[in-house]
C-alpha cells in the first residue's frame, strides 16, 4: 500500500509540474492548433456535420498519461459552449484520473469531447462531472466527410476522441474527471467568474480567445438550433 500511495504521490506531481509549463491564455492557443491540425488532416477529423450539431466542446492539449505503478492522466483543456449569439467565451478546465485505453508507460494524448445536446452541456458544466457516471460517453466516428446522421449519440450526448504519436481516433473515455479551472479563468478574465457565466456568454471573450474563436467558426457551420439566422442585407 505505501509503495502504490508513493508511486500515486510522485505521478501527480510529475504531472502537475509539467502541466503548470503553459498559462492559461497559452493553453487557449495550443487548443485553437490542435483542433486545426486535426480538422486540417485529409480525410481524417471529426465529420463535418456532427460539428454543424454540436453544442459545445472540450479541447485537451496535451493530457499527460503516466503508467508508473499507477495509471491516471492529469491535463487542463478548455471549454466552449455555442450561444444564441454565438460562441462563448472559453472556459479553463482540469481533466483528472481515468484511463484512456490501455496505456503502458508515459506519452501525451490530445483529447477532444464533443457536446451533442444541451443536456451534455449542462452535465459537463457541473463541478467533478464523471464521464462514465455521472455522463455517459462514446467514441465518435472518424472523417471529415463520414456520414454522421446514423452515428449512435449516447444518451448523455458524450462524444470523446483522442490523438496520440499523430493517430487520431475515436475513445471510450471512462472515469475522467472533468471540473472547471477558477484559477486560470481568474488569471484569463482578471477577477473571479463562475463558469457557467463565463459560456452564458454573460464573460466577454479575451484577445487571447480570438485564435480559438476564429477556427472553431471557420470549421463549424451555423447551428440552426443554437445560432440566430444571417441579417440579410
Amino acid at each position: 500500500m505505501y509503495i502504490r500511495n508513493l508511486g500515486a504521490g510522485l505521478l501527480c506531481s510529475a504531472l502537475l509540474i509539467t502541466a503548470k509549463s503553459k498559462g492559461p491564455a497559452d493553453r487557449i492557443r495550443v487548443a485553437a492548433s490542435v483542433f486545426q491540425e486535426i480538422q486540417g488532416a485529409k480525410d481524417k477529423g471529426i465529420p463535418d456535420r456532427l460539428l454543424e450539431k454540436a453544442n459545445g466542446i472540450i479541447i485537451v492539449p496535451g493530457l499527460k498519461r503516466a503508467g508508473f505503478v499507477v495509471g491516471g492522466e492529469y491535463g487542463k483543456g478548455v471549454f466552449v459552449v455555442r450561444t444564441a449569439k454565438g460562441w462563448s467565451a472559453p472556459s479553463t478546465i482540469r481533466v483528472e484520473g481515468g484511463s484512456i485505453g490501455l496505456q503502458i508507460g508515459a506519452g501525451e494524448t490530445d483529447l477532444i469531447l464533443l457536446a451533442m445536446n444541451q443536456e451534455a452541456v449542462t452535465q459537463l458544466m457541473k463541478t467533478g462531472v464523471k464521464i462514465g457516471g455521472d455522463i455517459m460517453g462514446a467514441a465518435g466516428p472518424i472523417g471529415r466527410q463520414a456520414e454522421a446522421d446514423t452515428t449512435a449519440i449516447p444518451s448523455g450526448g458524450l462524444l470523446a476522441y483522442s490523438r496520440a504519436r499523430g493517430i487520431f481516433a475515436g475513445i471510450d473515455l471512462k472515469g475522467t474527471t472533468l471540473r472547471s479551472d477558477d484559477n486560470d479563468n481568474m488569471q484569463i478574465y482578471g477577477r473571479r467568474v463562475d463558469q457557467s457565466d463565463i459560456l452564458s456568454g454573460k464573460i466577454r471573450p479575451t484577445a487571447a480567445a480570438q485564435p480559438l474563436l476564429s477556427v472553431l467558426r471557420r470549421y463549424f457551420r451555423a447551428n440552426p438550433q443554437t445560432e440566430p439566422p444571417p441579417r440579410k442585407r
